[in-house]
């Protein structure tokens, strides 16, 4: 499973450019191969990699661990913002909101009221949201056909 669950993230960022270059991206894949191999080593041992139940748990993984993680992208960027330092860059945080860490892009958008009153992210966040469920729908028509 930790094999199978890595050969994917960096399958992933092998095909989509900038995710090589998003460090939250790498935090995000430590954390699903961390977690996968406690796992893993502690209560059960998985068969077959590609079977259901691996892929529906590799599935749980990514949505806890992103949106984890992007609550943390927003956090460090509002920290960044007040000291003056240098920023997480917005097509970071708009990849991170497509791979599936809008929820938590929500949530620290009202807790550290960041990114809220800039109508053009507002606007690419709202489009990342669409492209996910199409890809999701993509995907699963796919998988259907």
């Amino acid at each position: 499973m930790t094999i199978a669950f890595t050969v994917i993230l960096l399958g992933l960022a092998a095909l989509i450019y900038p995710l090589r270059k998003n460090r939250f991206y790498l935090l995000n894949s430590a954390l699903i191969i961390g977690a996968a191999y406690f796992i893993e080593t502690h209560y059960f041992r998985v068969q077959n990699v590609l079977s259901y139940k691996t892929l529906l748990l590799f599935a749980v993984f990514q949505i806890v661990t992103i949106n984890l993680t992007t609550f943390v992208a927003y956090g460090v960027d509002k920290r960044a913002a007040i000291k003056k330092q240098w920023r997480v860059a917005e097509n970071d945080l708009h990849m991170l909101e497509f791979l599936g860490g809008w929820i938590g892009a929500w949530l620290a958008q009202k807790i550290f009221h960041h990114k809220t009153a800039k109508k053009s992210f507002q606007n690419m966040y709202r489009l990342m949201i669409v492209l996910e469920f199409a890809a999701i729908w993509l995907i699963i028509k796919l998988i259907k056909s």
